[in-house]
């Protein structure tokens, strides 16, 4: 079953020799939702391709609080950990289940030997660097441009996406630490949206119905 689904994310991606490379060496892990999956601080041993679920990818600031960086879907590999590993230094960063997931771990000392010697590989590396980049990019303007009420529209935007659903399971405290802000203030900019039509709000859910 795990061959099946590394075929079916990666082998659009990757040929038949890396895959089954991957298959051999991997480890298969399952996490469920809320579950720690990369830690800030802690050294990192193996790259996470991610089968099945998503992944949040945050930071720390000095006050210990997390600041949301970008989502991992299936298919997908976590390029922070990624320049760990080519760093050999330990994660700066925490990657946390959104939902129940499953990977496979890859020992980081693959990821040196495939880059050299597999093109595939090789081009899924710098592609996943490249995305990550983007989204990072996006992740800075938003925080310097864009005010709290539009930068909850895009996340729920974004949730519903990832969710490949208008509702979203989610608690305000939730949606608060992933943007940096009080619970208070999402409470509000939520029922500011609900009055506006644009959202329906229930316990723990979120409806969204029009953002355009």
């Amino acid at each position: 079953m795990t061959e099946e689904i590394v075929k079916q994310k990666f082998g659009y991606t990757l040929d038949n020799k890396i895959i089954n490379e991957i298959l051999s060496v991997g480890v298969f892990k399952s996490f469920i939702k809320d579950d720690i999956i990369i830690d800030i601080n802690q050294p990192i041993r193996f790259i996470p391709l991610l089968l099945s679920g998503n992944i949040k990818i945050l930071r720390e600031d000095n006050e210990g609080n997390d600041l949301l960086i970008y989502f991992l879907e299936a298919g997908e590999t976590c390029t922070m950990s990624l320049t760990c590993c080519m760093g050999t230094s330990k994660s700066k960063i925490r990657a946390v289940a959104e939902q129940d997931s499953s990977l496979i771990m890859i020992p980081a000392q693959k990821m040196h030997e495939w880059f050299h010697s597999n093109e595939t590989w090789r081009n899924f590396i710098l592609e996943s660097y490249q995305t990550r980049f983007d989204e990072m990019l996006e992740a800075i303007d938003s925080l310097a441009f864009l005010k709290m009420d539009e930068r909850l529209i895009k996340y729920l935007a974004n949730k519903t996406i990832l969710n490949n659903s208008n509702t979203i399971s989610i608690k305000h405290q939730e949606i608060a630490e992933d943007l940096h802000t009080s619970r208070v203030v999402i409470s509000r900019l939520l029922k500011q949206l609900e009055k506006e039509n644009r959202i329906i709000l229930g316990r723990n859910k979120i409806e969204v119905l029009n953002f355009k």
